[in-house]
């Protein structure tokens, strides 16, 4: 996509969250600030409430609401974390040289905990995606939200909060962000459509909702896309727009379980693939040569040509669709 996001132009505001508990919830720590634990699907909107509730409690949110995206951020390397411009200010050099990652990561949570606000009396520090902190780093991250307490609001998004050890879920407040139901996602799209002037009908509106099964932003990204692509989010707009990144996503998601050996799973995508889409082998084989190409490399990717020109070949003998790609999944997950 070209133009900005819709999930950005269109951030809601506190009182424009689809969920009235979450609205209820969040509006009282705006009132009186706590630590927080957000946690739902993917796609919920937990990320956007925790954006709207800064925008709301503070006077210079931009500044005073700080992200780290945990499973990006854990997942650096000592080299990235130490280059970040984010954080290049208060690692010197002689720290980048003589610390573990392990080290950094702590001195990088408690240098953010501890900047004074630019506006107000306090930060929030939002960690998203925090199913993927290790133990280890959740126990710093106790320390540090036990030091920081008066200053630092702690926000942490999770799609798991099991994960998350009972020391850190017992400092905050739990916030279930339920996923949003059909016309809850309809009236935010049909808000969004009209603000863009973009001409829609209620079957495009409901399609967009439908496909995206509760997940708002895949629903939004799935109009705008549409939009951009048909000029109108209608039923047959969205249908075109929207058939390529289904059965995208669908083959992605039968690759993954294919891989981890749940074979049991990537079949009944298959069969999804085959019955409820209506696509034949030969339409699954170009599919997942497609997103292949882009999710394989070198020896992978040759491998992945010569399993799909064996078992094409196998199909165009009018053997079973579903036996033989199924046997191209089986391959794949050795």
């Amino acid at each position: 996509m070209d133009e900005p996001l819709w999930t950005d132009s269109h951030a809601p505001a506190l009182a424009d969250l689809p969920q009235a508990d979450v609205r209820e919830r969040l509006q009282d720590a705006v009132d009186e600030p706590v630590n927080l634990v957000l946690h739902g699907p993917e796609g919920a909107g937990k990320t956007a409430a925790v954006r709207a509730l800064a925008e709301a409690a503070h006077e210079d949110p931009e500044n005073d609401l700080v992200e780290l995206n945990v499973k990006d951020f854990f997942g650096m390397t000592k080299k990235e974390i130490s280059e970040d411009p984010r954080f290049a200010s208060f690692i010197d050099s002689k720290r980048r040289r003589n610390s573990s990652k392990a080290d950094l990561v702590n001195h990088v949570l408690k240098e953010t905990a501890s900047y004074p606000p630019v506006s107000g009396s306090y930060n929030t520090i939002l960690l998203d995606n925090a199913e993927a902190i290790r133990e280890d780093f959740q126990q710093a991250l106790r320390r540090v939200m036990e030091r920081h307490h008066e200053a630092t609001q702690f926000i942490i998004a999770t799609r798991q909060p099991t994960k998350l050890i009972p020391p850190i879920r017992s400092r905050c407040f739990p916030v279930p962000v339920p996923a949003p139901d059909d016309d809850a996602v309809i009236d935010v799209l049909r808000n969004i459509v009209e603000a863009e002037g973009v001409e829609h009908d209620d079957e495009g509106l409901e399609f967009v909702a439908g496909f995206a099964e509760g997940n708002l932003r895949k629903a939004i990204l799935g109009a705008q896309t549409t939009a951009e692509q048909e000029g109108e989010v209608t039923m047959s707009a969205a249908y075109e727009a929207l058939q390529e990144v289904r059965s995208k996503d669908e083959i992605e998601s039968m690759l993954d379980d294919a891989e981890a050996g749940e074979f049991t799973d990537a079949r009944k995508t298959l069969d999804d693939l085959l019955v409820d889409e209506g696509m034949d082998g030969e339409e699954v084989l170009r599919e997942i040569l497609r997103v292949g190409r882009a999710r394989y490399s070198g020896d992978d990717l040759a491998r992945l040509h010569q399993l799909v020109g064996d078992v094409e070949f196998d199909v165009t003998q009018g053997n079973s669709d579903r036996i033989q790609v199924g046997r191209l999944l089986a391959e794949l997950g050795r």
